[in-house]
């Protein structure tokens, strides 16, 4: 039985804008195995978070193949590929996602209750501990700071126990310290639940944290001869 999570050969993505076709990605092969964690760095516009797009089945290739657990996310259909990432993966945006008419108890639980978890609220309750916000649970997105609302999105993203966990620049939109403590919460439950991780950022020193560092260049992956330069 194979450990590969991720296996992406020669996966291309293209977009339609108003000036017409925009290739964003060119023949992107890599693989990713369970348990690993991966750091995609490259400056803006590299295409770092849409090659997380891509692995998270949130952007369909335009040419080649990305394969998630053995699944080729290419062909699957949307609700399909919906069904996928509720069984398997969790995803941590900048800007948190959090429905703002739902206390933090109630962001938590609500993928648990999509997939049917009969104990949802009291494991939601329980992921909220976990990154120290038990004392926020009845708290909305607009009454916590922007570090409160990022852990509650990182509780929603690991309390299905996922077997994938990605995370475009977790940190972005937080200061320094609430990053740092976003990023211990985020290795820590990595660590503790034995999930693959994928993280894009943009600093090299926290990609250093990460098993492999892979560096994207105008929608490429970068040798690591000249990633070094």
């Amino acid at each position: 039985m194979t450990d590969l999570v991720f296996s992406l050969k020669d996966a291309v993505l293209s977009l339609d804008g108003n000036a017409g076709r925009v290739d964003i990605l060119h023949g992107i092969t890599l693989e990713v195995h369970k348990g690993e964690s991966l750091g995609l760095i490259g400056p803006s516009g590299s295409g770092k978070s849409s090659l997380l797009m891509l692995m998270g089945g949130l952007e369909r290739a335009t040419g080649g193949q990305v394969a998630a657990l053995g699944q080729d996310l290419t062909h699957m259909s949307e609700d399909a590929l919906a069904r996928f990432r509720r069984n398997h993966m969790g995803v941590v945006f900048q800007s948190f996602h959090l429905i703002p008419t739902m206390t933090a108890l109630e962001n938590v639980a609500t993928p648990l209750e999509l997939a049917g978890e009969r104990d949802a609220f009291d494991r939601a309750a329980a992921e909220l501990a976990e990154v120290g916000l038990a004392h926020r649970a009845d708290h909305y997105p607009s009454q916590m700071s922007g570090g409160e609302q990022q852990r509650v999105a990182l509780a929603r993203a690991s309390a299905p126990r996922p077997d994938i966990l990605l995370a475009d620049e977790p940190t972005g939109n937080l200061d320094g310290a609430n990053g740092a403590a976003i990023i211990d919460l985020l290795f820590g439950l990595r660590d503790r639940h034995g999930a693959t991780l994928v993280l894009v950022t943009h600093s090299r020193t926290l990609a250093a944290r990460c098993d492999r560092v892979v560096r994207l260049g105008d929608g490429r992956i970068v040798p690591e001869a000249r990633a070094a330069e």
